[in-house]
């Protein structure tokens, strides 16, 4: 059945949903909804619709959205962490790691295994205007990427050890290139990291140098002056989570060599999203700030400071402006400003309010004096859907002043200023960057959540657009390699479904929504399965070519990821974790609740996360053994198959619970790791038990201070282990005593899961990036 006919059979109640609650219980896939609400399945089955991000909503689900996810675990139990101090740090600790591991012996090299085809997050795009068929796209955890054939193809032009997260991108008149790093789309059901500051490329992107402004966290946007190549404004969002820091409109007049703050946020969470120069004037400069910040309890996307501004003397004095635009309040989301090159007295402008709700589109024709609010804005209301902060772009066509484009869900395009629209429907959705070719009439690049598409019909949302065929960027959070022929792989993808290495094309989905856990039967590699947000899963006995829902579950709450493992020994015996754990003993056919509520039981509230079990683990060596983790930083063994539970949390750190594994040869060992980026201390992320949990060690030794997303052990030799995190795989020879970086090649981005198979004599590890797609290093 079709996502969007599934959701109306679930909205007219002729469908149950993969998962079934409790007698009495309220959950993300209960229908005891209020009216009006809808259930989670609709939302979550929305996620794969023209309707972008997961909407938020109440109950007692799991987070809404992979932001929340990605924030909580990082946080928890801190209520405020500099994320982007704090992974800088560890990036720096992980490049010493990596330098030292190179000195010990030579490193095998990771491969990019794919996919190419798929593309995945893009928020920014220059067009070379001295090179016809040169653009270069930034891609939100994947780096800059350069393409010379129009878009077709892209390879990287981006350093293996910069930051992987880029919010903006510009080229200066003598053609320099400057890269923003860290998103400053703030997320709310996708995941976005922070940088730390600005670089520059003068080579067309095979070298860059840090620019400045580290510590800044986020780069919205980046507007060098038209007519002088080392005058530029930079747009820095800030720390999305710690108010105060570097934040504000920033200027440099000597090419990133030194900085100026020419414009301060009205409060400490106020930084600055949008900035565009007046090419007839370059005087005369408007720039969007936004009050916003985020907490792991929930997200406050406005306020007071935001609002947009306009400078007559260069960025030395500021003025906000009214004239019809919104005053200061407490409801003023993000804004979003552009200026016409062909007319620069006109002027457009976008706003959202704090919820993320349309809130107007604006233009001016005398300078940002006055500004008339349009009400011909039904497709552009439409376009933001719940979440304006997610967008907040405006383009002109450079020649043509009516001729306007606005980001949403969907392309939204005007020809008469703003009197009628007209929106997209032949590209993914959710759009984020536009750029015109000087150099070739009528063609321009769009780039949004599936990658960087070409229009050789001036931008028409109503014409043609060509996908590129390359550009692997993909973020991925986990990872199934098959037994029997280990080019299949499957990986479930930030805003693309569950994605297979076969099939044709070779990569190509077999489950919509946001894919999260994926597995292949080690027995039997046509039986996978596929699950989407908040544990909707599906199984297939086809390879994926016909999948069907997984069998109801007992549970209460449903983690946005919710974890499903293989008995080792037996993969028609499944586990799956809601806030209970549940088993299966014929592939996820059928399924019975083996535990109680293993969490603190609040769901989200009384300082806890959402209340869901995060990481499973089955002993190899006395299946009846298994071990469970949960958000709440809790830790649990049963050795009778479920029939009764112990917690052995005492001795661990409350933190979030990444992952479990199991020595194969002995159920009593057991390894843990956790998430979080500690406040003032360098809190341990790996702990190992030799007698089921009844004490813990901490094996993190010389590992940098990130989050560990999974540690998995070498099929030969268990006492080798592998360990997955926000800065780079690495591992230990010797059960944890010590740690090193792992093979060569593999550039500094988020890895979220990690595969390990015996091949011979060798060992091959499988790696999902979070903004590279996949990587494989075959060691010996």
């Amino acid at each position: 059945m079709h996502k969007y006919a599934l959701r109306a059979a679930i909205a007219s109640g002729l469908v149950l949903t993969t998962a079934v609650v409790a007698v009495g219980a309220r959950s993300a896939f209960s229908h005891d909804t209020e009216a009006g609400e809808g259930t989670r399945a609709e939302r979550a089955l929305d996620a794969d619709a023209p309707a972008g991000e997961e909407a938020e909503g109440e109950g007692t689900e799991g987070p809404a959205g992979a932001d929340d996810w990605f924030a909580l675990q990082r946080t928890y139990p801190s209520r405020s962490v500099d994320i982007g101090q704090k992974l800088s740090a560890a990036r720096g600790q992980a490049a010493t790691l990596a330098r030292a591991s190179g000195r010990l012996a030579p490193a095998a090299a990771w491969q990019r295994l794919g996919p190419a085809n798929i593309g995945g997050r893009v928020t920014d795009l220059v067009a070379d205007p001295a090179h016809a068929d040169t653009v270069y796209a930034a891609a939100a955890t994947g780096g800059v990427w350069k393409s010379t054939d129009a878009g077709a193809t892209f390879s990287r032009a981006w350093s293996a050890t910069d930051p992987a997260s880029v919010g903006a991108l510009a080229m200066t008149p003598s053609g320099a290139l400057y890269a923003g790093t860290g998103e400053g789309n703030p997320g709310g059901g996708s995941v976005t990291f922070p940088g730390n500051g600005v670089y520059r490329s003068t080579d067309g992107g095979i070298t860059w140098t840090p620019s400045g402004l580290t510590g800044t966290d986020r780069i919205g946007r980046i507007a060098p002056d038209p007519a002088n190549s080392q005058r530029i404004f930079a747009a820095a969002a800030g720390s999305l989570f710690v108010p105060g820091g570097a934040r504000g409109l920033y200027r440099t007049t000597d090419g990133g060599t030194t900085w100026q703050k020419v414009l301060a946020g009205a409060t400490a969470t106020t930084g600055a999203i949008d900035v565009a120069v007046d090419p007839n004037n370059p005087q005369r400069i408007y720039a969007a700030m936004w009050d916003h910040y985020r907490q792991p309890s929930g997200r406050v996307y406005g306020g007071t400071g935001s609002g947009l501004y306009r400078s007559i003397d260069g960025g030395t004095t500021w003025t906000r402006l009214g004239g019809g635009l919104p005053a200061a309040s407490g409801d003023l989301g993000r804004m979003g400003v552009a200026v016409a090159t062909s007319d620069p007295n006109r002027l457009y402008a976008i706003a959202a309010n704090t919820s993320g709700d349309f809130s107007g589109f604006w233009t001016s024709t005398n300078g940002g004096d006055s500004w008339a609010k349009l009400t011909t804005t039904s497709a552009v209301s439409s376009s933001q859907s719940t979440f304006g902060w997610w967008f907040g772009r405006i383009w002109v066509d450079p020649a043509a002043s009516r001729h306007v484009f606005v980001a949403g869900v969907s392309l939204v395009e005007s020809a008469d200023a703003g009197a009628t629209w007209a929106s997209s429907s032949s590209v993914h959705a959710d759009q984020h960057a536009l750029a015109w070719a000087p150099a070739s009439p009528g063609r321009v690049y769009l780039g949004d959540d599936g990658g960087v598409y070409r229009s050789q019909s001036g931008g028409s949302v109503t014409g043609s657009w060509t996908k590129a065929a390359s550009l692997p960027v993909n973020q991925f959070y986990s990872v199934g390699v098959s037994r029997q022929s280990p080019d299949r792989v499957l990986g479930g993808a930030q805003d693309n479904g569950s994605l297979r290495s076969w099939g044709t094309p070779s990569w190509n989905s077999i489950n919509g929504g946001d894919g999260t856990t994926t597995l292949i039967d080690p027995s039997n590699q046509n039986k996978v399965y596929a699950c989407s947000q908040y544990g909707a899963c599906s199984r297939s006995s086809t390879g994926g070519s016909a999948m069907s829902g997984f069998g109801s579950t007992t549970s209460d709450r449903r983690g946005w990821l919710t974890p499903v493992v293989f008995d080792p020994g037996n993969p028609a015996i499944m586990y799956y974790g809601g806030n209970r754990l549940n088993r299966s003993v014929n592939s996820a056919a059928s399924w019975s609740a083996i535990s109680p509520d293993l969490t603190h039981g609040d769901g989200g509230t009384g300082g806890y996360p959402f209340g869901t079990i995060t990481a499973v683990a089955v002993a190899k060596a006395n299946p009846a053994v298994i071990y469970a983790g949960t958000d709440d930083g809790r830790v649990w063994i049963t050795r009778n198959t479920g029939g009764s539970w112990t917690e052995i949390t005492a001795g661990l750190p409350t933190r979030w619970m990444t992952s479990i594994a199991v020595d194969p040869a002995n159920a009593d060992v057991a390894y843990v790791t956790v998430s979080g980026y500690r406040s003032g201390d360098n809190g341990a992320h790996v702990w190992r038990t030799a007698n089921g949990g009844t004490t813990w060690r901490d094996i993190s030794g010389n590992l940098p201070n990130a989050p560990v997303n999974r540690l998995v052990l070498d099929p030969r030799t268990p006492a080798v282990l592998y360990v997955a995190s926000d800065v780079g795989i690495f591992s230990s020879p010797n059960g944890g005593t010590s740690w090193q970086a792992l093979g060569s090649g593999l550039p500094a981005v988020p890895v979220a899961d990690l595969d390990v198979l015996a091949s011979g004599s060798s060992t091959v590890l499988t790696a999902a990036t979070f903004g590279l797609g996949m990587y494989r290093l075959t060691a010996p």
